[in-house]
C-alpha cells in the first residue's frame, strides 16, 4: 500500500507581492498555490521584471534542450558565486563549452569503474558508524548522508578521506550558505540590496572552499614537481584535460571552482535525496523486504560489485522515486535570449523563466497520484511514459548533470549496503518539515531508526 508523504500544503490562491515576499523568505515551496501544480504556465510581476514558471513538457523540454536561446539566468550566478564561482553550473556559451569538454570526460564510464572500489570503501566507514547507532534509538539520518556522500567525493575526486569533524564543519557551513543564499536571492527578486545575507553566504562558502583549495593547491604543485603517485581519481583527470579545440587546460582557480561545483553536486543534492529515500524507506517495511529479496538473490553475501548496480531494480527505482518526490534541486532559472511568445505570454527578453522538477515531478496532469510513494510506478506503462515528458531531477537537454550515472551509482550502493545490514524504522512522533532553498531539504532534521538484522 503506498503513502502519501509530507509536503508544505498549497495555498488556495496566489499570494500577493507582500505574501509572496514573507513566506519566500525561508522557503521558495511556501510561495506555492494550488494551481502551481496543474497550471501550464504562471507569471510573477516583480520590481522591473516579470518571472516566468513553465509546466508545459513540451515547452520544458524546448527551454533545456538550447542552451544557447534560453542561458543560465545570472541570478543563479550571483547566487551560488560565492561557492561555486565561475564554473560550468551557471557559465554560459562559450566558456561553458570550454568548460563542459574539459570536466565532462572525468565522468566517462571507464573513470567510474575505477573509483567504484573507493566508493565502496566509503560506504564500509558508514556503516561502521551506522552499527554504533543500529540499536533502534531514533537520530538523525542528515548528518551521515552527508559524511558519507562528502566522503565519496573526498575520495572520488580527491583521493582523500575526510576526518568527521571536517566533515560536520561542511555540514554546517552548507547549511548557513543555504540559510543565506536563498535569502540574498529573495532580496535581489525584489530589488533589495542583500548586505547581510550576501556577506553571511560568501563568509559560509569560504570555509567550504579552503578546505578544497588547499588539497588541489598541493596536488598540483605535486604534479608540477614530478612528486606524488599516480592517481586515478576525478582531480587527476581534470588536471590532464587538454581542450581539443583550444589546447587550453584548467587553472588552478578553474580546478577550485570546477571542484566545488562538484561538491556541491555530488555531496549535498546526493545527501538530500538518500535523506528522503531512508525516510520513505522507514515508512514502508514491506518494500524493504522486497528490496532485501533482490539484494540476496542477485548478491549475496559477497561484496557489492559495479556490475551489480544494474542488478537491482527495486533500490534503484526506490532512489528515482526519492528524485521524483524531493527533486534536490527544485528549480532552474534560465533567460530568454531574446523576446518571443511562449503559450499565451509575451516574454521578453532577460527575462527568468523558472523550470520547476518539483512541481514538475507532481503536475497533476503529468503523472497518475502525483504525491504518493510509489517506486513500482516506473514499471508501468503510464509512468514510463510520465518520465519521459516529466522527469527531470538531473535536467536535460545539452546542460543535463554530467554526475548523473556517479550518483545513481552511489545510491544505489548505499541504500543497498543499509538495507541488506538493518531495518530502517520509523520514529512515530517525527514528521519532516519540507524546506526549498538551494536543495530540498527537512527543517526539523529527518528521524528514523535502525535495527541490525
Amino acid at each position: 500500500m503506498n503513502f502519501q508523504p509530507p509536503y508544505p500544503k498549497p495555498h488556495v490562491r496566489k499570494s500577493s507581492f507582500l505574501l509572496r515576499f514573507l513566506r519566500g523568505w525561508n522557503s521558495w515551496i511556501d510561495v506555492l498555490f494550488e494551481r502551481s501544480y496543474s497550471m501550464k504556465m504562471g507569471k510573477i510581476s516583480q520590481p522591473g521584471m516579470d518571472i516566468y514558471m513553465v509546466n508545459d513538457a513540451d515547452w520544458v523540454r524546448r527551454i533545456l534542450g538550447d542552451a544557447h536561446a534560453y542561458p543560465k539566468h545570472k541570478l543563479m550566478h550571483r547566487m551560488l558565486e560565492p561557492l561555486l564561482g565561475t564554473s560550468i553550473f551557471t557559465t554560459n556559451g562559450e566558456l561553458w563549452e570550454r568548460q563542459r569538454r574539459l570536466v565532462e570526460p572525468a565522468f566517462a564510464q571507464a573513470r567510474l569503474r575505477l573509483v567504484f572500489a573507493l566508493m565502496a570503501d566509503s560506504v564500509a566507514g558508514m556503516t561502521q558508524r551506522l552499527d554504533e547507532v543500529a540499536d533502534g534509538r531514533s537520530f538523525e539520518v542528515d548528518g551521515e548522508m552527508t559524511y558519507v556522500t562528502a566522503d565519496i567525493i573526498f575520495r572520488t575526486i580527491l583521493s582523500e578521506t575526510l576526518e568527521e569533524s571536517a566533515a560536520k564543519e561542511i555540514y554546517d557551513a552548507f547549511l548557513e550558505f543555504q540559510h543565506h543564499a536563498q535569502r540574498a536571492m529573495i532580496l535581489m527578486i525584489y530589488r533589495l540590496p542583500p548586505l547581510y545575507s550576501a556577506w553571511a553566504s560568501k563568509r559560509a562558502a569560504k570555509k567550504i572552499r579552503s578546505i578544497l583549495s588547499g588539497i588541489i593547491a598541493r596536488r598540483m604543485a605535486e604534479r608540477d614537481n614530478g612528486q606524488g603517485s599516480a592517481r586515478q581519481d576525478i582531480l587527476a583527470a581534470m588536471m590532464d584535460a587538454v581542450d581539443p579545440v583550444s589546447g587550453d587546460r584548467l587553472t588552478y582557480e578553474d580546478l577550485v571552482d570546477q571542484v566545488c561545483m562538484l561538491f556541491l553536486a555530488g555531496h549535498e543534492t546526493s545527501a538530500s535525496a538518500l535523506t528522503w529515500a531512508l525516510y520513505l524507506m522507514s515508512q514502508c517495511p514491506h518494500l524493504q523486504n522486497q528490496m532485501l529479496s533482490e539484494i540476496q538473490a542477485a548478491v549475496g553475501e559477497r561484496e557489492f560489485e559495479l556490475s551489480d548496480i544494474k542488478s537491482l531494480p527495486t533500490v534503484g527505482n526506490v532512489f528515482r522515486e526519492t528524485l521524483r518526490l524531493y527533486p534536490p534541486v527544485g528549480f532552474f532559472v534560465r533567460e530568454a535570449a531574446q523576446s518571443q511568445c511562449i503559450r499565451d505570454k509575451s516574454v521578453k527578453e532577460g527575462s527568468p523563466i523558472l523550470i520547476s522538477p518539483w512541481l514538475l515531478h507532481r503536475h497533476r496532469t503529468l503523472w497518475e497520484r502525483p504525491d504518493e510513494f510509489d517506486p513500482d510506478r516506473f514499471d508501468t506503462p503510464a509512468g514510463k511514459e510520465s518520465s519521459k515528458c516529466a522527469y527531470i531531477p538531473f535536467s536535460k537537454g545539452p546542460r543535463v548533470c554530467i554526475g548523473a550515472a556517479y550518483a545513481t551509482q552511489e545510491a544505489v550502493l548505499i541504500l543497498a549496503s543499509i538495507v541488506r545490514r538493518y531495518r530502517v524504522e520509523a520514529d512515530p512522533g517525527h514528521v519532516p518539515k519540507v524546506v526549498g532553498r538551494v536543495t530540498v531539504r527537512s527543517g526539523n532534521g529527518v528521524r528514523v531508526r535502525l535495527q541490525r538484522r
